[in-house]
């Protein structure tokens, strides 16, 4: 489906993508403000940046297996989206993918994902709980900015570097395990 092929579609409520289609190009369904319901088909492998940026009452959503890349932004300023599931096997989470969906409250980072971009997860006010698996070896700058209700969280051992603000704004953070392979700590990195 091709670029902005929807965007801004304001009375548009759920869409069904037919078997045929293998991209969901940029902006595809952005803005599209009273979307609720999306069903991506399993011939789909990637999804482009801003592809669903600001579908503000798109509630649900899950990647098939086949998706092998998803863009930046791709569901940035989903504010409803409070369940995703990825059956993917992605080997990162761009940057600003979920920024901004701040009805998420839990997520379960996929076992096939080595790297979690800048700003990943910013302003997910709602989340409370969040599943890195031990093949994450890179966690971007903000990643978790803001995410005012995040209570716990449990590094991977692979991880030697906490970047940048990587939890700045998370003001109810009790509990953080600084494990042995943390080699440096940004500025930042916890300031609340």
């Amino acid at each position: 489906i091709g670029e902005l092929a929807f965007y801004r579609c304001s009375s548009l409520t759920k869409i069904k993508i037919p078997s045929s289609v293998k991209v969901i190009e940029s902006s595809t369904f952005s803005d599209c403000s009273l979307l609720t319901s999306i069903k991506i088909p399993p011939t789909v492998t990637s999804i482009s940046g801003f592809a669903f940026a600001r579908c503000s009452c798109l509630t649900k959503i899950k990647i098939p297996s086949s998706v092998t890349s998803i863009g930046n932004n791709a569901f940035s300023g989903c504010s409803s989206l409070s369940y995703v599931k990825i059956q993917s096997i992605l080997e990162s989470l761009s940057n600003y993918m979920f920024s901004g969906c701040k009805s998420l409250q839990e997520f379960t980072i996929p076992q096939s994902v080595k790297s979690i971009g800048d700003f990943t997860f910013n302003e997910c006010s709602s989340l409370k709980k969040i599943i890195i698996p031990a093949s994450v070896s890179s966690i971007g700058s903000s990643a978790f900015k803001k995410c005012s209700l995040l209570k716990k969280i449990l590094l991977p051992s692979s991880l030697e570097l906490i970047k940048e603000s990587i939890f700045s704004g998370c003001s109810a953070l009790l509990s953080i395990e600084i494990l042995p392979s943390i080699k440096k700590i940004e500025k930042s990195a916890f300031e609340s």
